[in-house]
């Protein structure tokens, strides 16, 4: 075995957009031995790879899992003892529901050198994309980020909704499944049928679909535009400030508005 051990760098690939990935994780991903890659990054960054570099996809699927958590570990310290140069390359950002932790742990314990390199999260710039901004002056002061991929309702991962409905904005991430179920809970909680939300798929990109609704509605609305993950729905005030551009018309909707008749002059 390689007695000089690699550096694995856990970099974040943004939102989706292969413009928003950091200089320097583009720099990392030209000059990397060998890249592990998740499913939801810009493939299209994987092109900077140089010749001869070792590509491996280990990217989870809803509900079927290729590769699981402990064997991405292995193979990152197979390759890191192997004195090889390795980015983990992760989409968003690393440390924002990104297992990056664990992989930093597996990488410690066997004293192999680990450098995280931020990204956009999405967050932040699936919001933004559309026009909403998570905190605005006189309007939203906090927000928080939650995931919905496991039951929110179930221990240890009960969501405490008395103290979410306290807070301006809500940012759901990975919430497709759940988010009639936690949506119910906040109204349950106290928070008002009526106040805005908001859903973005494939925020960023070229395909990107937004809607706009009430905290009431939206589960119903992104079932009705057939949406799916990934997506993020916020949650508060400033989802109303969504650019009236970006929101998406049921087909059923823009069939009434053509049938129409104009208005005579």
């Amino acid at each position: 075995m390689n007695s000089h051990r690699g550096t694995i760098y856990l970099v974040g690939a943004g939102p989706g957009d292969p413009d928003l990935i950091t200089v320097r994780g583009m720099r990392l991903i030209q000059q990397a031995d060998t890249i592990i890659h998740d499913r939801l990054i810009p493939t299209e960054v994987l092109q900077w790879a140089r010749p001869g570099a070792h590509l491996i996809d280990v990217g989870k699927y809803p509900d079927h899992h290729r590769i699981k958590q402990p064997e991405i570990n292995d193979l990152l310290v197979k390759h890191g003892l192997a004195g090889e140069m390795v980015v983990r390359l992760k989409g968003g950002d690393p440390f924002v529901f990104g297992r990056a932790q664990e992989e930093m742990d597996a990488c410690r314990a066997n004293a192999i050198p680990c450098v995280v390199i931020p990204g956009v999260s999405s967050c932040i710039a699936g919001p933004a994309a559309v026009g909403i901004p998570v905190t605005t002056r006189g309007l939203a002061r906090s927000f928080a980020v939650l995931t919905g991929h496991t039951d929110p309702n179930l221990a240890p991962h009960s969501f405490d909704y008395n103290a979410l409905v306290k807070i301006d904005t809500l940012v759901l991430m990975m919430a497709y499944k759940h988010l009639q179920t936690i949506t119910l809970a906040l109204i349950q909680a106290g928070l008002s049928p009526d106040t805005p939300a908001a859903s973005i798929q494939r925020a960023t990109q070229a395909d990107q679909i937004a809607v706009a609704g009430t905290v009431s509605t939206i589960a119903r609305d992104i079932k009705r535009h057939n949406m799916g993950s990934p997506m993020i729905t916020v949650i508060g005030e400033v989802a109303g400030m969504i650019d009236p551009t970006a929101i998406q018309i049921p087909t059923a909707i823009e069939a009434s508005i053509a049938a129409v008749p104009p208005i005579a002059d």
